[in-house]
């Protein structure tokens, strides 16, 4: 049984044509990067660099969501945060089945709830995973969006458990403690409270937590705006949080 079906499906009209209105006004180019407004991937060179997934079917760009700046927010505070040595102006976007991927240890895949994978980008995907790719999904909200990602998700890992989160899991105090999980009700969605679920490795959680997944949530879009007084300050805190955690577990585990 899906837990989520008590949920109405969500409205999000306005936002959807703003970027409908982008991709259609986007000048054709020669190469599909310059087609979609990707910057320049990073040379790979060690540094730690965000990698954000870019699906090649369902809703045309909403991969994109929040992209660029939210990266170049978290990028900023983690330096700030962390002695990692990071990407702060550069990131990358990758296929699922991009054999790049593979340099790369944590990878975000947002509006999944519009996400529907090829047989080849599962396989990619899932063979990432199997290496130790940690996968970081957010960014979507009731019963409906949840559907269409479960199904893919099952595309990619057939036999994964997603489960519910406890607090006491390290992901949640690799770096910061996170004292709830209570408090991230997106504002757009009141009637949406945030849940944490996981894939653990072998569905057996005292292996590795292979995907992190943000349900009814978009740390993302906190991320993004959080210089320009959208949204409470409590709220882009935690949203610091929860990315800055979530990408330590990613390369440590």
């Amino acid at each position: 049984m899906n837990p989520f079906r008590t949920f109405s499906a969500p409205r999000r009209r306005l936002a959807y044509a703003a970027l409908l209105l982008l991709c259609v006004a986007a000048p054709v180019a020669w190469s599909q990067r310059q087609r979609f407004g990707i910057e320049p991937n990073a040379a790979y060179d060690g540094r730690y660099t965000f990698v954000r997934l870019r699906y090649t079917q369902g809703y045309r760009m909403a991969w994109s969501a929040d992209y660029p700046q939210m990266e170049r927010n978290f990028m900023s505070i983690l330096g700030e945060l962390s002695t990692l040595k990071l990407h702060k102006n550069q990131s990358n976007v990758h296929t699922l089945d991009d054999p790049e991927l593979t340099k790369y240890p944590v990878a975000y895949l947002t509006e999944p709830g519009y996400w529907m994978p090829t047989d080849q980008e599962a396989a990619g995907l899932r063979n990432w995973i199997a290496k130790g790719g940690f996968l970081i999904v957010d960014d979507f909200y009731f019963a409906q969006q949840w559907d269409v990602f479960e199904r893919s998700m099952r595309q990619v890992l057939p036999n994964g458990r997603i489960v519910p989160m406890e607090l006491s899991h390290p992901v949640f105090n690799t770096f910061f403690h996170i004292k709830t999980l209570d408090g991230m009700t997106h504002p757009a969605s009141r009637a949406a409270k945030a849940q944490y679920l996981g894939i653990y490795e072998n569905n057996d959680p005292t292996q590795r937590l292979q995907v992190i997944i943000n349900f009814n949530n978009d740390i993302g879009d906190y991320m993004e705006w959080s210089g320009e007084g959208w949204y409470p300050v409590n709220l882009s805190n935690d949203a610091y949080k929860f990315a800055t955690n979530y990408v330590v577990y990613g390369l440590t585990h």
